[in-house]
């Protein structure tokens, strides 16, 4: 099956309005960094604070709306107006600025304590900051992902425990089949936002919950809803949580050791008064972009093998696989899908591999009938 025209459309908007992000973005960083506005920000601070933790707050906040005001525009384009106009959607504009000012706050808040903790550890240990660094944000990763579920997606999203007895025993079993303790299986009230569907296994040991989204519950049969959720649960078994935070943390502290030799060799050629300028900020950001950048496409392909991993845990876990196959159908078209992403978009940006060939490997897959 091809994709719909609407489906290319959309796809092809949604990649031309990331990549315009992210050059924005790009070019932002290089005009603060290459204009020297960073350091007329970084006076302004100070002007205002002689105590350094507090004038590295108000840069942040300055850095924060002039960054947020530039890319608003695109924001609205991407979050709003392209969801609205392909019938994904279901905010209103009031409801989506009000998730965009929450998301500011917290975001806002995490970044200010990390960066007031890194710019702290710089002034301390200043020839070994960096390693002190990585490890608290891996740190703080890993307490971050066993939190969210019951202090973050509260925040954005309304969950109930399910209505469903028979679903829910069921869903509790396969977990018990796989050695997966979970706290419980909440529906996911996904309908106030999106007419997308998703279901996740979240949270880490005694937070650890399974959320269905409310639209995956109207569209998705029993069996169908046992497939997804034996897919996330797959993720857990062969120990994909724990192995994307290993990964995580590799790149956390190649980052970071990446971030200290550039601010080594080119503090002074931007006038940065040493490594704990918080001036340098754009700089730091800078790296750690083209970092990801580079890292994007093997990332991706790690991902697609673990996806792959988990679709054949999946299929060995339920006891009619093409519950999974039209599970996925189902999901592809509810979410919009491209089913046929060209192959070098499918290498650079995916993180899972293709609704064609997810459900190719589930029908050719031993025991399929």
């Amino acid at each position: 099956m091809q994709d719909a025209p609407q489906v290319k459309r959309y796809h092809h908007a949604r990649r031309f309005l990331s990549v315009a992000g992210f050059l924005l973005d790009l070019a932002l960083l290089s005009a603060l960094l290459f204009t020297g506005w960073t350091i007329s920000l970084r006076h302004l601070a100070q002007s205002w604070s002689a105590r350094p933790a507090l004038a590295l707050l108000i840069y942040l906040v300055c850095f924060g709306v002039i960054t947020k005001a530039v890319g608003m525009p695109l924001d609205y384009a991407r979050g709003f107006w392209l969801e609205h106009r392909y019938g994904l959607s279901n905010l209103a504009i009031g409801g989506w600025l009000k998730d965009q000012l929450k998301g500011l706050l917290l975001g806002g808040l995490l970044a200010a304590i990390g960066l007031e903790c890194l710019y702290g550890t710089i002034h301390r240990w200043p020839a070994h900051w960096w390693i002190i660094s990585a490890t608290l944000f891996v740190a703080f990763f890993v307490l971050l992902t066993n939190l969210a579920p019951i202090l973050i997606f509260p925040l954005f999203f309304k969950f109930r425990p399910l209505e469903n007895p028979s679903l829910t025993e069921r869903l509790l079993a396969l977990s018990r089949r796989a050695g997966r303790r979970v706290q419980g299986v909440f529906e996911w009230k996904l309908s106030e936002k999106s007419k997308k569907a998703n279901a996740a296994l979240v949270g880490l040991g005694n937070t650890r919950r399974i959320i269905l989204a409310d639209t995956l519950l109207e569209t998705l049969t029993d069996d169908e809803v046992e497939a997804v959720l034996a897919h996330e649960l797959g993720h857990h078994v062969h120990g994909h949580i724990l192995h994307g935070l290993a990964v995580q943390a590799a790149a956390t502290f190649l980052g970071f050791y990446l971030v200290n030799m550039v601010l080594l060799h080119f503090s002074a050629h931007f006038g940065f008064a040493g490594l704990r300028d918080f001036a340098n900020l754009p700089l730091l950001v800078l790296v750690g972009t083209a970092l990801s950048l580079v890292l994007l496409p093997i990332v991706n392909a790690h991902s697609r093998s673990m996806e792959r991993q988990a679709d054949a845990y999946a299929l060995r876990a339920i006891p009619d696989p093409s519950a999974f196959v039209s599970g996925m159908e189902k999901l592809a078209e509810l979410n919009m899908a491209e089913r046929h992403p060209p192959p070098w978009i499918e290498f650079i940006f995916h993180s899972h591999p293709s609704t064609e060939k997810r459900v190719a490997f589930a029908q050719q897959f031993p025991g399929q009938r």
